[in-house]
């Protein structure tokens, strides 16, 4: 017996009568939300210090600091691939509010006014996450990184270590 097949609808044209909201379509557990979180309690005063008033208008450092830091959870170092996801990726145009700073931008900022402040910034991130419960200072975090053994330069010291939570701040 032949059944016909039934398809859902399927119309890219379609107009909706409200469009949604960056805001619906990121889930409330979310580790960009987290990001985002941490970011504005942290006082960034010393960074927008380090900008000169005139010219063009410039973007807060704290939306292109939450940019690297979700980026960097990611995975995603290379400033064009980041470019590409803030206009493509609904969790980087969420978290940058629909800005989308270019390559040149992002690159400056990292390697200039965020350059010499990163190190307080990551102090600061550290104390909150551990704060709010996201993260224990008293948990060990192994990256699997190889060392190389003293012995022999073709051997490599194993460090044996069982997986431990990130208590939110990883996407299984």
């Amino acid at each position: 017996m032949n059944r016909k097949q039934v398809w859902k609808t399927y119309h890219q044209s379609q107009l909706s009568l409200l469009p949604p909201s960056y805001d619906d379509l990121v889930p409330d557990n979310h580790p960009v939300r987290i990001v985002d979180t941490i970011l504005e309690s942290i006082d960034l005063s010393f960074l927008e210090q380090k900008y000169r008033g005139g010219g063009t208008s410039s973007y807060h450092p704290k939306v292109l600091l939450k940019i690297l830091v979700y980026s960097y959870l990611r995975n995603l170092y290379s400033s064009r691939k980041i470019e590409q996801s803030l206009s493509e990726n609904i969790h980087f145009i969420w978290l940058s509010g629909g800005a989308k700073p270019d390559h040149n931008t992002i690159n400056n900022f990292r390697s200039g006014k965020l350059k010499d402040s990163f190190k307080e910034i990551f102090n600061q991130v550290v104390l909150l996450l551990n704060e709010q419960g996201y993260l224990s200072l008293k948990d060990i975090y192994v990256d699997g990184t190889k060392l190389e053994a003293n012995a022999n330069k073709y051997t490599f010291v194993w460090l044996k270590v069982s997986k431990l939570p990130v208590h939110g701040l990883r996407n299984n």
